[in-house]
C-alpha cells in the first residue's frame, strides 16, 4: 500500500516544524574525513600512496541529527558527552555554528571523543571515493556517576522540549530505563513524540512513538534475512512493532524506500524519491529520523511525517559526506524540483 500524501501539506508542516523544540540525547561522535589525491602504488607492499590534502570534522551520531533538525529550522539542544581533546572542541564549535545548543554536553576529564575516520581518496578530476575507515572508541568507560549525571540533564532539559530524539549507537550512554524516565514526564504533554533510532538493542525499547531501524539493523535484532522477500519484511515488521509496543516502525530499505508499520492498519510502502543514483549514505538515517520527529511534534501523522522523511532523505544521500538538510532544499524538492539540483545548489 502506497497511499499519496498531497505536496500541500507537506510544505506546510515544513513552516510548522520552525522552531519546534528537540531534544536530542545520545552518542556524540566526530565523523573525521581525510581526503588526498592518488600519488602511485607503494613499493613496499600493493597500497596506494596519498598526497594529504585536508581533513574536515562534522558531527555524527546524535551530533548530526541534531544539526539536521536545526537545518530543518527546529529548535535543537543536543545533551551527551564528548572530549576535552582537540576533536571534541572542533565537534562543539560546528555543532555551535549550526545553531545547536551544547549547553547540555558533559565533558568529563580523561574522556576521547569518539572518532570515526574515512580517508577519501580519488584523482584530480574524479570524484573521491572512501577506501578505508578507522573508528576509535572513546576508550573510558562510562560509570554509573557518569551515566546518573546525564540521567539528569537528560531528564532536566525533557521538561522544556517538544520532542524527544534518542540516538543510540551503542556506546552505552542511552538506556531503555532513561528513556521510560524521560516518557513519564512527556505523558504530561500533547503531541510530544519519542523517537528512537538504536543500533544494537532495537527490542530493548519498549512504548515509544515510533522507531526507526534500518532493515539490516531489524535483521540482526531478529536473526533473519529480509532481501527482496516481502513476506518476510511484513512478518518483521509486525514483530518489531509488537514487541517494542511501539506506536509505529518506519524501517529504512536504502534503494528500496520505507516501510511504515502501525498496529491494526496496512503497512504502508514509501519508494525513495528523486534518483537511485546515490553519492553517500553517510548519516542518512540521522536526516530521517529528525524529520520524522520534528513532523511528529508539529502534529503530522506517521505516514505524512514519513512521507516528509523520506523527502529529506532522499536529499541527503545525494551529497557527499556527513551532511544535514535545509528546510528550503525541502521545499524546493517537495514543489516538484529535482532532488539532484536541490542538494547540488546546498552544496
Amino acid at each position: 500500500m502506497t497511499p499519496r500524501v498531497e505536496a500541500g501539506r507537506l510544505l506546510t508542516l515544513v513552516d510548522e516544524i520552525a522552531g519546534r523544540r528537540l531534544l536530542v540525547i545520545g552518542d556524540l561522535i566526530a565523523d573525521e574525513f581525510i581526503y588526498g589525491e592518488i600519488a602511485r602504488v607503494s613499493r613496499e607492499a600493493p597500497v596506494l600512496i596519498l598526497n594529504y590534502d585536508s581533513t574536515e570534522v562534522v558531527p555524527g551520531g546524535a551530533g548530526n541529527a541534531a544539526g539536521n533538525a536545526a537545518s530543518l529550522g527546529g529548535s535543537a539542544r543536543i545533551v551527551g558527552l564528548t572530549g576535552r581533546d582537540e576533536t571534541g572542541r572542533r565537534l562543539l564549535a560546528t555543532l555551535k555554528r549550526r545553531r545547536v545548543d551544547v549547553a547540555g554536553v558533559l565533558r568529563p576529564a580523561g574522556y576521547t571523543t569518539p572518532t570515526k575516520t574515512r580517508i577519501l581518496a580519488g584523482g584530480i578530476h574524479s570524484a573521491k571515493q572512501q577506501v578505508v575507515r578507522i573508528d576509535r572508541a572513546s576508550g573510558v568507560r562510562v560509570d554509573d556517576t557518569l551515566r546518573k549525571a546525564f540521567a539528569a540533564r537528560v531528564l532536566r532539559e525533557a521538561r522544556s522540549a517538544d520532542a524527544l530524539l534518542v540516538s543510540d549507537y551503542g556506546c552505552h550512554l542511552v538506556t531503555p530505563a532513561l528513556v521510560l524516565q524521560a516518557r513519564r514526564i512527556f505523558r504530561q504533554k500533547t503531541k510530544a513524540p519519542i523517537v528512537v533510532d538504536t543500533r544494537y538493542d532495537l527490542l530493548r525499547y519498549h512504548g515509544m512513538t515510533a522507531c526507526t531501524p534500518n532493515e539490516s539493523e531489524v535483521e540482526h535484532a531478529l536473526g533473519i534475512r529480509i532481501g527482496d522477500d516481502a513476506r518476510v519484511l511484513e512478518r518483521a515488521g509486525r514483530t518489531v512493532l509488537r514487541q517494542t509496543r511501539t506506536e509505529a516502525v518506519l524501517i529504512t530499505r536504502g534503494s528500496r524506500g520505507m516501510a511504515l508499520f502501525q498496529p491494526d492498519r496496512p503497512t504502508v510502502h514509501i519508494p525513495i524519491v528523486g534518483s537511485d543514483q546515490i553519492a553517500d549514505v553517510t548519516g542518512a538515517g540521522d536526516t530521517v529520523i529528525a524529520t520524522l520527529t520534528l513532523a511528529l511534534s508539529a502534529g503530522a501523522t506517521f505516514e505524512e511525517a514519513a512521507h516528509l522523511a523520506n523527502h529529506a532523505g532522499g536529499l541527503v544521500v545525494m551529497k557527499r559526506g556527513t551532511a544535514t538538510v535545509s528546510a528550503s532544499e525541502l521545499r524546493y524538492a517537495i514543489s516538484g524540483g529535482a532532488i539532484g539540483r536541490a542538494a547540488d545548489a546546498a552544496s
